[in-house]
């Protein structure tokens, strides 16, 4: 193996999801992830801090994101407007990437401790949102309804669009599913 391999962080994920849809992944081991991504395990190490986070890796991204647009959305905004417009940065963090989502889905679903995870940082993001909110003025309840409703809306969505082929963004999807809330919510 070279000493330095060009996209390793995408071949380490590639080689992952491949083994754990594969294997399973408890039974997937990181020295097997390195070997058939064609590095080391220093190199994985380098990379991720242990299996789960290749499949959650990109969660700090995804907050951060969310939370800067949450940040830049007009004044008059309401509060579920304002999440709403942070939820549609989500498309660019997604965009190409609907395989990839569609298998990391399916390993997480499939163990109960990656479900955990996988609560945990939406839990996160929720309070990331909340206080972002906060600091726009929202008071308390409705700085956190307006961030665990929009947490919702992007979690079902988020699933509906893994399940479909592809072809629609998913934040067509999400606008789409926090109109059904809207219309849940006023009664509909």
């Amino acid at each position: 193996m070279s000493r330095w391999e060009p996209n390793a962080r995408g071949r380490l994920e590639q080689a992952a999801l491949e083994l754990y849809g594969e294997r399973g992944f408890e039974q997937t081991t990181v020295a097997d992830i390195a070997q058939r991504a064609g590095l080391t395990e220093r190199t994985f190490f380098r990379h991720y801090a242990d299996k789960r986070e290749v499949l959650f890796g990109g969660a700090a991204s995804l907050q951060e994101a969310l939370v800067s647009t949450l940040a830049a959305a007009p004044a008059a905004a309401a509060p579920i407007d304002a999440v709403a417009a942070a939820l549609g940065t989500a498309a660019d963090l997604f965009g190409e990437r609907h395989a990839f989502a569609r298998r990391r889905h399916r390993v997480i679903v499939a163990n109960a401790d990656l479900r955990e995870r996988e609560l945990i940082k939406l839990a996160d993001l929720s309070a990331a949102l909340a206080d972002g909110l906060r600091a726009r003025g929202v008071a308390d309840p409705a700085a956190s309804l307006a961030a665990e409703a929009g947490v919702a809306v992007f979690k079902v969505a988020f699933e509906r669009w893994i399940e479909e082929s592809g072809e629609r963004d998913v934040a067509e999807v999400i606008r789409e599913s926090l109109a059904e809330l809207k219309v849940v919510m006023a009664g509909g």
